[in-house]
């Protein structure tokens, strides 16, 4: 009598998958305490040794090892004997001393909303926001609430976004227009992106006014303070300022699909005729399979938002028309981002 054939070991079922992303937290919350003692910022000098490296950041001598050497296994160090290095990525984007330093985001997130994920099971249920909402605060408040906190953080959106806003100055035809104003536009990436790439261009951001210190310093080091300015307002209070086109990045995914009408009608009603609408986001993708980092950030929104979510590009397609806007198109820009275009 034959036998069926017994499957090779490879071929098995494996767990392998699942515990990796059960047990995901262990490597992110490794990346977040290194990020907050400044790891990565002590070694963008050079190399350094193992008991060096551990006395300057303040490490225990029965944790040091083990913490260091599962930096080198996550790909976050180099190591040679005893010597450790910064791996590429992480000295560009993990030194605070760069302008591409990212690390102002994931202090916050360590800090923030690391504790609050703990809560997505009760987010889940209750459709409930679980940052400081929940005890009556405002998270705003902790993002805003001294001028360091602040600072940190709209330099770590400077550096998420500084792909996406190279991306944008790069595949939108700017050459048919002559003024441009980001809304919401923190830092200031996106302008000053623009502004290097079109020397044509004039034009500037729009955000609260905590915010205009920051933007105006940052405009300043890139020597575009003669062609980009501040706007200062609050995009539900205001009016939006008036340009050629408007950007609007990382913005629309924390309301509610009345607040996102609400702000899409705000565009186009600032814009001349032929004037152009860009909104760029983690967008899903339409069959909701692939950009697992879109679906993610939406799970974010409503731990951090009463009814913010993230969208797909015939979701936002559909609200811009409902708007007035015509012509409207997606575009992908890099990594999980892609822009959505519609024209007055």
């Amino acid at each position: 009598m034959n036998k069926a054939p017994v499957p090779a070991i490879m071929d098995q079922p494996s767990p392998e998958r699942l515990l990796q992303i059960g047990m995901g937290f262990w490597a992110s919350k490794t990346l977040l305490s290194a990020v907050e003692l400044g790891l990565f910022t002590q070694l963008a000098s050079g190399p350094r040794e193992g008991a060096e490296l551990a006395k300057a950041v303040g490490l225990h001598a029965r944790a040091a090892n083990d913490f260091l050497d599962a930096l080198v296994a996550l790909g976050l160090l180099d190591r040679e004997g005893s010597v450790y290095s910064n791996t590429a990525d992480t000295d560009l984007f993990l030194d605070r001393a760069k302008p591409c330093y990212v690390g102002g985001l994931l202090e916050m997130a360590n800090a923030r909303l690391y504790p609050f994920w703990g809560a997505l099971t009760e987010a889940l249920v209750t459709g409930l926001p679980q940052n400081e909402a929940k005890r009556g605060g405002n998270p705003f408040d902790a993002i805003y609430r001294d001028e360091a906190s602040l600072r940190g953080f709209l330099q770590g959106m400077t550096g998420v976004s500084l792909g996406t806003a190279r991306a944008i100055a790069q595949a939108f035809p700017w050459g048919d227009y002559g003024t441009f104003i980001d809304i919401g536009a923190a830092q200031g990436a996106l302008p000053v992106q623009v502004a290097l790439a079109h020397p044509h261009l004039t034009g500037g951001g729009f955000d609260l006014p905590a915010v205009g210190p920051v933007f105006d310093a940052y405009v300043a080091q890139h020597a575009l303070s003669d062609r980009l300015r501040f706007y200062s307002g609050d995009f539900f209070k205001d009016e939006c300022p008036s340009a050629d086109v408007l950007v609007m990045g990382h913005i629309l995914h924390d309301w509610a699909l009345p607040q996102k009408l609400e702000l899409l009608r705000k565009c186009h009603a600032a814009l001349p005729p032929g004037g152009a609408l860009v909104v760029y986001d983690a967008i899903i993708d339409d069959d909701r399979r692939e950009n697992a980092f879109g679906l993610l950030m939406s799970l974010n929104m409503l731990i951090e938002t009463p009814g913010g979510f993230d969208y797909t590009g015939a979701q936002c397609r559909e609200w811009m028309g409902q708007t007035g806007f015509r012509d409207i198109r997606v575009e992908p820009l890099v990594g999980p981002d892609s822009m959505v275009i519609g024209f007055k």
